[in-house]
């Protein structure tokens, strides 16, 4: 989020920046920011504020220390169709290389430019060109047991699209995403 804030900050030009308004774009206390930065480095002059240009290209070293990062997608129905399509993926250095479905009729190479496989590929994929991270687009009733696939084929990390709290290792990570409660949090705005 930081990053983000301080990407945008240089492409509009601006050289200085100071810790609370940083703070208050993130929705963090300065002094929160401050000590979040430090476990990335030393940054800022104090009274000064922070050189957008230089905490810009520290911090892009520092979260983009990893290069392109492969992504494989299970459940190639409306809305994993639509993340295949994202192009805001690539911009990060995320690429969803193959999708994965039960449906084995989807075939080979989608018209998306990645294959679309049946899931009984996915643990030999994953492991032959050394995927970590998996966005999981099932339905409800079968997320638990793609889930379950998606850590027996060695995947550490789940976006987790489906409507269920997954059970994982504590090894693995899962970010849910569930787009009713952010609508049913956002209309608690609404008057």
């Amino acid at each position: 989020m930081y990053f983000r804030i301080v990407e945008r900050l240089f492409k509009g030009r601006i050289d200085t920046v100071s810790s609370a308004v940083l703070a208050k774009e993130a929705g963090v206390k300065p002094s929160q920011l401050r000590k979040d930065l430090t476990y990335l480095g030393q940054f800022g002059t104090r009274g000064l504020g922070y050189k957008v240009e230089s905490l810009e290209k520290q911090l892009a070293r520092v979260i983009r220390t990893a290069r392109f990062r492969p992504v494989i997608l299970v459940g190639v129905g409306n809305l994993g169709t639509a993340l295949i399509q994202y192009d805001g993926f690539a911009k990060e250095e995320f690429g969803i290389i193959a999708a994965f479905d039960i449906r084995e009729e989807l075939g080979r190479e989608g018209r998306f430019g990645i294959p679309i496989l049946p899931n009984y590929l996915m643990k030999s994929f994953v492991a032959e060109h050394s995927v970590k991270l998996a966005i999981l687009t099932v339905p409800g009733t079968s997320a638990q047991s793609a889930a379950n696939e998606l850590v027996d084929a060695g995947i550490q990390a789940i976006l987790n699209f489906s409507t269920v709290a997954l059970q994982v290792p504590n090894n693995v990570a899962v970010n849910n995403v569930n787009l009713a409660i952010e609508l049913e949090n956002l209309s608690y705005f609404i008057k």
